[in-house]
C-alpha cells in the first residue's frame, strides 16, 4: 500500500479545528521536539485569542499583560487601519518569555497553521528563551508575569489617585528614554514579586512620611575654589555616584529630588520592562531563525511519519516560504534583510556543513566541518550566542554568494560608494564581520551617558554622547532627548559630544539653551 495513500496516521484531515485536536497534533509535536530534537523548554501554556485581540497584543508591545498609554491605542488604530484594509496581515501566534511559556494562538487560523505556530512558538522560541546566555543572565521567566501584573495595577491605581493628566507625561518621557534605560554590562540584585511589593510599600511609607530635604543645606561651592580641590571633588562625586552611569532612567529614578515616590516606581517599572525586552534586540536573527528551523524540521519530520497529509504540508510550507522570503535590493519590499530568512538559512547551513561539508566548508569550520552532530552543533550556538557573535562565526562563505552579499565603503569626501569587499578570500571575511557588525546595537544605538551632576550648586545634569565613525545626534533627538530628561530630573540638564578614543567636543546643547 502506498504510504501517502494510509490516512490511519493522520492527526487531522480537516483544516477546522477543536480542542481535541490541538490535544492530539501537541502531543505529537513535543515528542519529536524533546526526543528526536533535544529541546529544552518550560512547561507550555497556549491560549486561544480572536484577531482583535491580536491586534491589542500588537499595540503594547507584544505584551497583553501591561499597563495602560495612549501610545498603545495610537498603535491599535494605526494596526487595525491596515489589517482592515488588507495592507498587511497578522501574525499568526504571540509568545512570551515566561515560565510558563505563554503561546497566543489566533482562533481564525487553520489546523494546519495551528500545527506549524505551535512548533514554532512553543517550542522553537520557548527553547530559546530557556537556554539563550542573555536571556538567563537578564530575564526572570518565573517573575515576569507577577511583575507586569503589579506594574498594570499600581499605574492604574496612580492614575485613580494622581489623575491621568499626572501620570501620563511621566510614562511619556520614561519611553522615550527606554533604549538608554537598560543595564549593558552589569545586573543589580532582583527581588522576588513580594519582597518587590514590601519594598514599593516600605518606600512610599517612608518617603510620605519624612520626606528629608538635606541637598538644600549642603554648602555652596566657592568661586575661587581651587582647581585641583575641584577637580579632587568631581573625582570624589563621581566615584560615590559610580559615574559614568549608562541606565538614564536608573540615575534619575535614585537621583532625582524632584520626584514624587510614585513617580519613581513608574520610572522603575518601564526600565524593567525595557530591561526584559534588551535580549530580544540582540537576538532577533537568531531567535527567529531557531523557531523557524525548528516548525520546518518537525513538520517535515511529522510527514515522514505519516501525520500530516500532503495537503497540510504544503499549506505550512506556503506559509513557510512567505515568512523567509528575502525581497532583492531593487524590490519596492526590500528593507534590509529579512531576520526570518537570514536566520533560518544559516541555520540550515550549519545542518549541511555538519553532515555535508565541502572542502572550503572544513577550511573554515574546523571545529564543527563533518562532525555528523548538528543538533549539538546547534544546540551549541543557540546557547552562546548573540547575532553579531553569529553571524560572526557562522556565516558561511556559501551563504555569502547565495545571499549575494558584498560591501560598500561610503566615505563622506567623495561623491560614490565604493564597493570595498566582493565574493574572495578576503572578502569573505570583511563582509561577515562588517555584516555582524551591523548587528551589534552598541555601535547601532547611542552610547548616552550621565558623566556629572552638581549636587552642591544648581544640580545640573551632564550628559555625553560617545561619537563613533563622526555620526553625531541629529538636531531634533538632542533637543527632545533633553525635554525628557529634564522633564524627569527638574534642573538644567546638558548633552556634549565627544569624539570616541579622544576628549575632541564635537557638540554641546543644553536645555537652557532651548528654553532661550
Amino acid at each position: 500500500m502506498n504510504k501517502r495513500a494510509d490516512t490511519s496516521n493522520l492527526l487531522f484531515q480537516s483544516s477546522e479545528w477543536n480542542f481535541n485536536t490541538l490535544y492530539r497534533t501537541y502531543d505529537a509535536i513535543k515528542e519529536i521536539a524533546l526526543d528526536e530534537l533535544n529541546l529544552d523548554v518550560y512547561p507550555n501554556q497556549l491560549e486561544i485569542i480572536s484577531s482583535e485581540q491580536m491586534l491589542d497584543a500588537y499595540s503594547s508591545n507584544g505584551m497583553p499583560l501591561i499597563y495602560r498609554h495612549w501610545s498603545f491605542g495610537k498603535h491599535f488604530v494605526y494596526e487595525e487601519h491596515h489589517y482592515r484594509k488588507g495592507h498587511r496581515g497578522l501574525a499568526y501566534e504571540l509568545v512570551i518569555n515566561s515560565n510558563p511559556c505563554i503561546t497566543y494562538l489566533m482562533e481564525e487560523n487553520t489546523m494546519s497553521m495551528q500545527t506549524l505556530v505551535t512548533a514554532h512558538a512553543a517550542f522553537g522560541h520557548n527553547h530559546f528563551f530557556k537556554n539563550n546566555y542573555l536571556f538567563k543572565q537578564w530575564t526572570d521567566a518565573d517573575a515576569i508575569l507577577n511583575y507586569m501584573e503589579f506594574a498594570k495595577g499600581y499605574i492604574a491605581r496612580c492614575e485613580e489617585k494622581y489623575g491621568l493628566a499626572a501620570v501620563e507625561p511621566i510614562i511619556d518621557a520614561a519611553h522615550a528614554l527606554m533604549e538608554q534605560a537598560v543595564f549593558r554590562y552589569n545586573r543589580p540584585p532582583r527581588n522576588s514579586p513580594m519582597k518587590e511589593r514590601a519594598r514599593v510599600r516600605d518606600r512610599l511609607e517612608y518617603e510620605e512620611r519624612a520626606f528629608s530635604d538635606l541637598w538644600r543645606t549642603l554648602p555652596q561651592r566657592k568661586a575661587d575654589e581651587d582647581p585641583t580641590e575641584t577637580e579632587r571633588d568631581l573625582s570624589e562625586r563621581k566615584k560615590t555616584l559610580n559615574l559614568p552611569e549608562e541606565n538614564l532612567l536608573y540615575f534619575i529614578e535614585k537621583n532625582s529630588i524632584v520626584l514624587e515616590p510614585w513617580q519613581r516606581e513608574i520610572l522603575r517599572i518601564v526600565r524593567v520592562v525595557a530591561q526584559y525586552f534588551y535580549p530580544q534586540r540582540q537576538t532577533k536573527v537568531m531567535n527567529e531563525g531557531c523557531a523557524t528551523f525548528v516548525h520546518y524540521t518537525i513538520m517535515n519530520m511529522m510527514f515522514d511519519k505519516g501525520q500530516l497529509s500532503e495537503g497540510n504540508l504544503l499549506e505550512m510550507l506556503h506559509s513557510h516560504s512567505n515568512v523567509v522570503f528575502q525581497p532583492g535590493f531593487d524590490d519596492p519590499r526590500f528593507s534590509g534583510l529579512n531576520p526570518y530568512a537570514l536566520g533560518f538559512a544559516m541555520m540550515q547551513d550549519i545542518e549541511r556543513i555538519c553532515t555535508q561539508p565541502t572542502a572550503e566548508d572544513r577550511d573554515w569550520f574546523p571545529e564543527f566541518a563533518g562532525n555528523g552532530d548538528w543538533r549539538g552543533t546547534l544546540l551549541d550556538a543557540w546557547a552562546n550566542h548573540r547575532d553579531e557573535s553569529f553571524i560572526l562565526q557562522y556565516l558561511s562563505p556559501a551563504l555569502i554568494r547565495k545571499f549575494r552579499l558584498f560591501a560598500l565603503e561610503d566615505e563622506t569626501k567623495e561623491n560614490h560608494y565604493r564597493v570595498a569587499s566582493i565574493h574572495n578570500e578576503r572578502g569573505y571575511e570583511s563582509i561577515r564581520s562588517t555584516l555582524a557588525r551591523s548587528y551589534d546595537i552598541g555601535v547601532n544605538q547611542p552610547n548616552i551617558q550621565v558623566v556629572d551632576v552638581d549636587f552642591r550648586g544648581n544640580r545640573h545634569l551632564h550628559l555625553q554622547h560617545t561619537v563613533r565613525d563622526g555620526i553625531v545626534l541629529d538636531e531634533h533627538a538632542r533637543s527632545a532627548t533633553l525635554r525628557h530628561v529634564r522633564r524627569l530630573w527638574g534642573y538644567d540638564v546638558s548633552l556634549s559630544g565627544v569624539e570616541a578614543g579622544s576628549d575632541k567636543i564635537l557638540y554641546e546643547t543644553s536645555s537652557a539653551k532651548l528654553a532661550e
